[in-house]
């Protein structure tokens, strides 16, 4: 059996997000089918129906949007059936472009935060774990060749990270990308194949990682949105004031989705020329085209 990386990426049009992130989620495959089970029921439980039904895709964006904790804050936390029935009527009304209630927005808005916290606690049952790499919003990428042609630094240390715990529990890995344009897709699978063909430590990692990553639509396929909404909750949530990660967060999704975040991280040790050192599953680089 394998592990499976699914990967999503969040602030990349650097609109507003303070940080760029790439990452997602790793669980097993055997317990694949299990997890997209969980997902749609919780998602079932918290709007009553799912969401794709209304052209609405699950997304952090989406889901943890401010106006989400402004409406599900407007007043009493309902009842599960008051919940449902109210969401239902929300997104019957979005279809025939009516306004909702004020019951309406409350409703919908606490289902979606009652959903993303849903989406962590599949984490916990499931053993998944969040790797991610984040560098800021300002980085700019340099016209040179290897800018051009090679992985970022951020992106190689994603995939040491992933190739270590892998290799620590003796599996395979698989990457399963949300995809987007097919011409930069394109352009990324040769930057990943260029890595690991052309590259000592991807070379080594080819052995654990098949070098061949997949691309899915992240409308289709739940485990990517799960990811999603992870890495959307690092950008605006998790900070690593130490390694110098310090930017500016919304407190109402530090304090909610923060702690979720931490102990959501896989960690451990690797051991080089110059001794053993830890490591963890989300990493901050800040000069990710170098110095």
């Amino acid at each position: 059996m394998s592990y499976l990386f699914f990967l999503d990426e969040s602030g990349h049009d650097h609109k507003s997000c303070p940080y760029e992130v790439r990452g997602g989620i790793v669980l097993h495959a055997s317990r694949l089918w299990r997890f997209v089970q969980d997902f749609a029921n919780f998602e079932e439980s918290c709007f009553g129906v799912r969401l794709a039904e209304f052209k609405v895709e699950i997304k952090g964006s989406f889901l943890l949007e401010k106006k989400r904790f402004r409406w599900a804050n407007q007043g009493d936390l309902l009842d599960d059936v008051a919940r449902r029935k109210n969401c239902i009527s929300f997104l019957n009304k979005g279809l025939q472009h009516a306004s909702p209630s004020e019951t309406e927005f409350r409703a919908f808005g606490q289902a979606c935060l009652a959903f993303a916290r849903a989406i962590f606690v599949l984490l916990r049952t499931h053993n998944v774990r969040i790797f991610a790499a984040v560098v800021p919003s300002s980085v700019q990428k340099p016209k040179t060749h290897e800018a051009e042609d090679f992985l970022r630094r951020d992106l190689v240390y994603l995939l040491e990270r992933y190739f270590n715990f892998i290799a620590r529990e003796n599996e395979t890995g698989l990457l399963v990308f949300d995809e987007t344009d097919a011409s930069a897709d394109q352009h990324f699978i040769r930057q990943i194949e260029r890595y690991f063909t052309r590259t000592q430590p991807g070379r080594f990692r080819a052995n654990s990682i098949v070098p061949v990553p997949f691309f899915v639509e992240s409308g289709l396929t739940r485990a990517v949105q799960a990811a999603d909404v992870c890495i959307y909750a690092i950008n605006w949530g998790f900070r690593l004031p130490r390694r110098g990660m310090d930017a500016d967060v919304r407190t109402e999704i530090a304090e909610e989705f923060g702690p979720w975040i931490l102990t959501s991280q896989a960690e451990g040790f690797s051991t080089d020329e110059n001794g053993s050192h830890p490591w963890y599953s989300i990493v901050y680089e800040p000069a990710p085209f170098g110095e």
